[in-house]
């Protein structure tokens, strides 16, 4: 019964690290330069997941994330000749490169983590209440 629990925690933590790297994409859509202070736009970022092999007793495998990857997708372009962070040379001259973030795909992103947590926490709290049953019919 307990292994139903370690299952459902290991998807909570999970879609809780998902949820993370979510709201970090949301929150830098605007963010133009890297840590150092060069025109660098945010890359966004997503979460993989993997079956988790540690196996209680008699336990069926929980999830994992195995990785938080870095989007590869090309920035978005403007044309802001006068924005301080504009390419001076190039292809790209008088254009200011911004994260190539959607925001529609991270809000349902979200919304599905979110109903997966939902889950997890509704068979996490049918899982107590069978065990509470058990324990009843034997006392």
């Amino acid at each position: 019964m307990f292994s139903a629990l370690d299952v459902s925690t290991s998807a909570l933590v999970a879609q809780r690290i998902r949820l993370n790297t979510i709201s970090g994409n949301i929150a830098n859509m605007s963010s133009l330069q890297n840590d150092q202070g060069e025109a660098e736009p945010y890359q966004p970022r997503h979460v993989i997941f993997q079956t988790d092999e540690y196996q209680a007793a008699g336990g069926a495998p929980g999830v994992k994330v195995s990785s938080v990857e870095t989007s590869d997708k090309e920035p978005l372009y403007r044309y802001q000749p006068d924005h301080p962070l504009a390419a001076t040379d190039g292809k790209w001259k008088g254009y200011v490169a911004y994260p190539n973030i959607n925001l529609n795909e991270q809000f349902v992103d979200a919304l599905e983590a979110t109903r997966s947590y939902e889950a997890n926490i509704g068979a996490m709290e049918i899982s107590k209440n069978i065990s509470r049953q058990s324990l009843s019919i034997l006392a």
